[in-house]
């Protein structure tokens, strides 16, 4: 298993300079195709007139977007013609999160830049990682503008016994390949099995050697007092993570997918790159 097919999504409203690096480097690490893509849509503002200024609006809004996504395919180019072996650019005029999570189908991984005002994205500009994760049925690899490079000397995965924490590690299993060190690490939860845990954590290093991925366990010993995103933050930086890796947990509300704390933690706010998928 390999990563073939990267697509980075490219936001029109922010920096791509950082999202681009990283998946570069991973074009470059996995000898991968690589697929630009980004899509936007003219928002009219509230105060919208109608009529003839109306239509004026409209076509120079829309003339607007075109230049922008023209400007986004520049930027792709410029860092992907360098080395990759094969360069594709895909966009559109439309609401972006559409068009992205139809167009992962092409992708094995997507990366994309992290939206750190994760409530006030803009959705006619760019894509919240945090509603692609649950639609676009591919792993993300979530870049922070603090992200100088894919830093894989050590990976840790975030276990939970649950699908969505063994979906991540089979997805990540690529990126794992190259790490040098990679630890499973679970947080016993309240009332919860330190013993239990470590008994699933060794399971999970007993499966990856048999992928040739040498990896230790860590459970911490007592149960933190602080919240499990603090306590995760503080387990990535004891082992010097440069990548999370993390299943992307939720509840049904009103209809809508919410992610969890934890999750929405890493989707929004960590320092390290994350790679998150359900």
């Amino acid at each position: 298993m390999t990563y073939a097919t990267i697509m980075v999504s490219l936001a029109s409203d922010q920096s791509n300079e950082r999202c681009l690096g990283i998946a570069s480097e991973m074009v470059e690490r996995f000898d991968a195709r690589v697929v630009g893509s980004a899509a936007a849509e003219f928002s009219p503002p509230l105060y919208f007139t109608s009529g003839e200024q109306a239509d004026k609006l409209i076509e120079q809004g829309r003339n607007a977007v075109k230049t922008r996504l023209s400007e986004l395919e520049s930027e792709f180019r410029k860092v992907m013609n360098r080395g990759a072996k094969h360069v594709e650019w895909r966009a559109n005029m439309e609401v972006p999160i559409r068009f992205v999570a139809r167009e992962a189908r092409a992708a094995d991984i997507i990366v994309i830049g992290q939206s750190r005002d994760s409530a006030f994205t803009d959705p006619f500009a760019r894509v919240n990682p945090s509603d692609l994760v649950v639609q676009a049925g591919r792993p993300l690899l979530i870049v922070p503008e603090t992200a100088d490079w894919l830093d894989l000397r050590s990976v840790l995965v975030a276990w939970k016994d649950t699908p969505e924490a063994r979906r991540a590690i089979v997805d990540s299993l690529p990126l794992l390949r190259k790490a040098k060190d990679v630890t499973i690490a679970e947080i016993v939860e309240d009332g919860g099995s330190r013993e239990a845990a470590l008994k699933r954590t060794n399971d999970v290093v007993t499966w990856l050697s048999h992928h040739d991925i040498a990896a230790n366990a860590l459970v911490p010993e007592e149960s933190s007092t602080r919240d499990a995103a603090a306590s995760l933050d503080s387990i990535a930086s004891s082992v010097g993570a440069g990548v999370i890796v993390a299943g992307a947990y939720g509840h049904s509300r009103w209809r809508e997918w919410v992610l969890g704390g934890v999750t929405q933690h890493l989707a929004t706010e960590s320092t390290r790159c994350v790679l998150l998928s359900r």
